[in-house]
């Protein structure tokens, strides 16, 4: 054999070895920058657990969910972390994705006022922010206002999609209270904003946030989603043991650039309600019932059989 041929097919090898050990772009469209939401994901990304599992995940920062729904739906982005009300109204209405996996099981939101409104009734008349008309906020808002004696349209509502939006227009007393979370719930504690409640006290059975996917990458891209789930299973892991908790703190305070104080509540608070678990099962607990409560008011057109909605030929064993 010539040397040419030799170089040839040395060459060749080289690229079939390089191209066996390239890691399989995922693009996760999520609701704003740094999301501690997305805290397994960024444990995943920081200690290498996507790549051992042969993804290269990046996080796309979205203004809104139903604004990461659109892109997923577009092909823009991959897999898309988004309010499960969201995504139920993106697939009833036509768009080419499922349900992939539970995010959030439990809500971790909490409604923050100005300190001059002591309770929700002191909300009457008032303006309240939360992330949209048909946003999942909405649901926890209202669920909370109800149970303390207010009713829908005692209150005028104002809209933005991100926490870190919500909080801010809270700080410059430009609406009367919002519902956030960590660590925004705990920077308004320290700056003195009243606390009237946390979603979490009046509801259990509905789910917070999900993973949905496009359904033409995914019939594509079977060995990608494995790899995510993998990976992010063991993000999850990874966060709930206490032997890693000064380093998953570590984390996220160099993600968020968050104050190290509010980053220790924070990973506390979501231990305590244990946001995450590692199988994210659609079919265990509340996605059902989510849907048959947005049918019930309008929001759902077409049937709510979950097959609809989920396709377990999707998910990879």
């Amino acid at each position: 054999m010539s040397l040419y041929h030799l170089l040839a097919s040395a060459f060749a090898l080289i690229c079939l070895c390089g191209n066996a050990n390239a890691l399989d772009k995922v693009l996760i469209g999520n609701t704003g920058s740094a999301s501690s939401l997305q805290w397994p994901s960024h444990i995943a990304i920081m200690k290498g657990f996507y790549k051992d599992a042969g993804v290269d995940v990046e996080l796309v920062p979205m203004p809104s969910s139903a604004a990461g729904l659109q892109q997923l739906t577009a092909g823009a982005t991959n897999l898309n972390s988004s309010g499960v009300v969201d995504a139920v109204r993106a697939i009833d209405k036509g768009a080419p994705i499922r349900f992939l996996r539970m995010e959030g099981r439990t809500s971790p939101y909490e409604v923050y006022a100005l300190s001059s409104i002591k309770s929700f009734v002191d909300l009457k008349k008032k303006t309240v922010m939360i992330g949209g008309i048909k946003d999942i906020t909405r649901i926890y808002f209202e669920e909370l206002a109800i149970a303390n004696g207010l009713k829908s349209g005692d209150f005028d509502y104002m809209f933005a999609g991100a926490t870190a939006s919500r909080y801010a227009a809270l700080s410059t007393g430009s609406i009367a209270a919002t519902i956030i979370t960590p660590p925004f719930n705990f920077q308004a504690e320290s700056a003195g904003f009243n606390r009237l409640g946390a979603s979490a006290e009046v509801q259990s059975k509905y789910p917070f946030s999900l993973y949905s996917i496009n359904i033409n990458w995914a019939k594509q891209n079977p060995k990608a989603i494995k790899g995510f789930l993998d990976a992010y299973a063991r993000g999850v892991d990874y966060f709930y043991d206490r032997a890693n908790t000064a380093e998953v703190q570590s984390i996220f305070e160099k993600i968020s650039k968050t104050n190290p104080e509010d980053v220790r509540k924070t990973y506390e608070f979501y231990q305590k309600i244990r946001l995450w678990d590692r199988e994210g099962s659609i079919a265990v607990g509340g996605m059902q019932e989510v849907i048959e409560l947005m049918k019930a008011d309008g929001e759902v057109e077409g049937a709510t059989d979950m097959a609809r909605f989920f396709d377990p030929a999707l998910v990879p064993k």
